[in-house]
């Protein structure tokens, strides 16, 4: 019987195989796939010509190396699992970003497999890493119970926007004895792009965009799919990011936030109640200096302004609140507030 190669397929796994066997890669794709020596042969010129491999050598004996575009896509069992393991051994021998990139990629991988090796209460976990001519893409996807579905039972909260609500202050965790709840928040603050999936319900934040998070077409499986591209060309770096939520501007403290009311507020719903402000203001006394971002939303009442800067203030001097995006009208609410 015939085998058929299946380039999409191959692409999961060429990239390593290219390092591993450059010198004798045809056979090492005939004998793991099945396929003649001759199919293989052809199969490589293809990816050759797609630039996910280059060749070198002579005419007839070729030597093989990964191209511009690499990837690797590997499952593990999340029981007992080690998240800085499969990075060594799996993954960074067959990249070549800079390394500034590197360290930010190295970083979002350890922290979002660990995630699901604790919280997710899945049994396995894929992550795929590729690399283009421009960007790192890193996707981990888990079969657990999904994240906003882990928040909501955790933190009694009602739904998967109020979950995103709270995870996108940082500093959230299931377990605080083990973790502090950094990981998943400094992965999006590192990405360009950054989405969250889960059961269903998918989330995204795009690092040009002033919106911050936004609701997104969600992938139809369960469980957690997060996603996330970093340019090759950028100038952010890791220290930068975590300096950026340290008062101290050393990284070291993660004592700042920002809270984008639009996640909220629904769509053509005024922010208008106390009760609603008590989910705004929900583990903010655990940060120094909280921006509460209006951006977007266009209507608030006395009542959720008040709550805001006069109650919680009072309550809580020791947290500085600033006002982010707010219209004139809004802006003058909550100057009233704090003069109580």
């Amino acid at each position: 019987m015939t085998v058929r190669l299946s380039l999409d397929q191959m692409t999961l796994w060429i990239t390593a195989a290219a390092r591993e066997h450059s010198l004798d890669l045809a056979d090492h794709v005939a004998e793991k796939t099945g396929a003649s020596r001759r199919s293989a042969q052809s199969a490589l010129r293809r990816l050759a010509e797609a630039n996910w491999l280059v060749r070198g050598g002579s005419r007839n004996r070729p030597v093989w190396a990964p191209g511009a575009l690499r990837q690797v896509a590997r499952s593990y069992t999340l029981y007992g699992l080690q998240e800085d393991l499969p990075w060594q051994r799996d993954f960074a021998p067959h990249f070549a970003l800079p390394k500034h990139v590197e360290q930010m990629v190295r970083h979002a991988f350890t922290e979002l497999v660990n995630n699901a090796a604790d919280h997710s209460g899945g049994s396995s976990v894929t992550v795929s890493l590729r690399q283009t001519p421009t960007h790192a893409q890193l996707l981990v996807s888990d079969d657990g119970c999904g994240v906003f579905d882990k928040i909501c039972t955790t933190f009694d909260i009602p739904d998967a926007q109020h979950a995103m609500l709270e995870l996108s202050k940082g500093r959230l965790t299931s377990q605080p004895e083990q973790h502090t709840g950094r990981g998943l928040f400094f992965s999006s603050q590192l990405a360009d792009v950054f989405d969250i999936h889960a059961n269903g319900t998918a989330f995204q934040r795009r690092a040009w965009e002033s919106t911050g998070w936004t609701k997104g077409r969600p992938l139809p499986r369960q469980g957690s799919s997060i996603y996330m591209a970093i340019s090759l060309e950028t100038t952010r770096t890791l220290d930068q990011v975590m300096e950026a939520w340290s008062l101290a501007g050393d990284g070291i403290e993660f004592d700042r936030t920002k809270v984008s009311l639009r996640l909220l507020a629904g769509e053509g719903q005024a922010l208008d109640s106390r009760a609603q402000a008590r989910r705004v203001v929900a583990r903010l006394p655990t940060f120094r200096k909280v921006e509460i971002d209006f951006g977007g939303v266009g209507e608030v009442g006395h009542g959720f302004v008040d709550e805001l800067f006069r109650v919680f203030a009072r309550a809580h001097p020791e947290v500085e609140l600033v006002a982010v995006g707010a219209t004139p009208r809004i802006q003058a609410l909550v100057e009233s507030a704090r003069r109580g």
